[in-house]
């Protein structure tokens, strides 16, 4: 190998770097995934730039404040989710499993804003690109498409064409000439994003980038994406369902503890307006188990159904299974229903599920689940008007939340007629319209309503 030539060893599962080759990386356990790679070839780079850099030093009260519009994709959840809109010269990673939307999303962006678009693909070709184009219903007589993998030949046609948004699919796919390893490599994945964040910054055009994601669910070379870039988006949802998740994992323009929700249909994803309508379930009947919580996602108020069956074990070991919510957290509540009001749940198998294929862990549907657990319990329906909010603590009480007047007033424009809540918060029930229950433990909310 040449002298010229720089080598260390990565783990192509999480990117923890060494200096010598092991058989288990430290840092995420697994075994047989760090190789050696050659991260420095030092030759002269001629790359082209259509716009210099200054690196002068400069006193920060001498730098002009210039104030940038950012711009307004058409996707009304993904322009909330990014704080109101694209941030020019930003470089924004989406990941997300194979198959769950993450080239449609950006297909369907390309396709709907009204913006000069290069969309860039390394692993579809330009006529499995329009077949997915015809499906959607938007269309953009300004959207180019490029299927190439070389960094170099797609920044050269990018200061080419002069695209307003970049978007790449994926990055995993690119490669660099200056870097002797394989596509997808962890020198690979640095080196490529490293030259596209530097086009982003010198011509302002914001960048999208595809991330692949690993087997426990974080993207590939996940220290190094995420430190680089402005934006980390995550894609998610169960396949069972329709329902699309996107969640901020990192945003240096915006909050980072929003959600985006969308559907998926056979022309595209369409956003959901309103998700505490679709995550619950109509039914002809009050049935025991079933709760309503309000519950919290960033800014937004939602509320989600929780399900419980409670049963005698029959083979003497109680199960305890959770779809959407923390089984720990179960285990807790149970033994405070167990310690603190007196319920003997021990001997009793318990389920839970959070309907809509949805993740909760908000503390706030606490009450919701011990109601929809005694509900089960008791097989005493709850009334199909009312709706619950607070934490529970250990000690039995019902513990005050934050932004209840939100939690409250998305209650009240759903029609609901009484809301229970923690009798420490303080608010003035009276400029409600909706009746609120202010309850202290555990207790209290039993006897309300059973």
């Amino acid at each position: 190998m040449s002298k010229n030539t720089k080598t260390s060893f990565f783990c192509q599962n999480c990117g923890a770097q060494y200096s010598q080759w092991m058989g288990q990386c430290k840092a995420c356990g697994e075994w047989n995934t760090i190789v050696e790679e050659i991260i420095e070839k030092r030759t002269k780079r001629n790359f082209p730039s259509n716009k210099s850099i200054s690196s002068n030093i400069i006193k920060i009260h001498d730098i002009e404040t210039v104030h940038e519009d950012r711009i307004i994709s058409g996707d009304s959840e993904l322009d909330f989710l990014l704080g109101g809109g694209i941030v020019p010269g930003s470089v924004i990673l989406i990941g997300g499993e194979p198959g769950i939307g993450k080239s449609t999303l950006l297909l369907q962006l390309s396709l709907q804003i009204n913006k000069k678009v290069l969309y860039v693909s390394g692993e579809e070709s330009a006529i499995q690109i329009k077949m997915r184009g015809d499906r959607i219903k938007y269309s953009n007589s300004d959207c180019y498409i490029l299927t190439e993998t070389s960094i170099e030949k797609i920044i050269k046609k990018s200061i080419e064409l002069k695209p307003e948004l970049l978007i790449i699919d994926s990055i995993q796919t690119l490669s660099s000439s200056y870097i002797d390893s394989s596509p997808g490599s962890i020198s690979q994945i640095r080196e490529c994003a490293s030259e596209l964040i530097k086009y982003a910054k010198s011509s302002s055009t914001p960048i999208f980038l595809v991330g692949h994601i690993t087997k426990d669910g974080t993207i590939a070379g996940p220290k190094i994406l995420e430190h680089m870039v402005d934006v980390v988006l995550q894609f998610e949802g169960d396949r069972n369902y329709m329902f699309r998740l996107l969640r901020s994992h990192k945003n240096r323009y915006g909050s980072t503890s929003e959600l985006g929700i969308y559907e998926m249909f056979q022309d595209g994803l369409r956003q959901v307006k309103n998700p505490s309508e679709i995550l619950i379930s109509k039914k002809d009947e009050n049935l025991s188990g079933n709760a309503i919580a309000v519950t919290l996602e960033g800014l937004r108020p939602m509320l989600v159904e929780i399900q419980a069956l409670v049963s005698t074990a029959v083979y003497g070991t109680p199960q305890r299974a959770t779809t959407g919510f923390d089984i720990k957290r179960l285990n807790i509540l149970l033994a405070v229903l167990e310690k603190r009001a007196g319920f003997h749940l021990g001997s009793k198998d318990v389920f839970l599920n959070i309907t809509g294929g949805i993740k909760i862990d908000d503390p706030a549907v606490d009450l919701g689940v011990i109601c929809a657990i005694l509900s089960s319990n008791e097989n005493v329906s709850l009334p199909d008007n009312c709706l619950f909010a607070g934490e529970v603590g250990l000690s039995g009480e019902i513990r005050a939340i934050n932004r209840i007047e939100q939690r409250i007033l998305e209650a009240e424009k759903l029609g609901y007629d009484v809301i229970f809540i923690s009798k420490y918060n303080k608010i003035d029930i009276d400029k409600f319209n909706i009746k609120i229950e202010l309850v202290g433990k555990v207790d209290d909310v039993y006897k309300m309503l059973f």
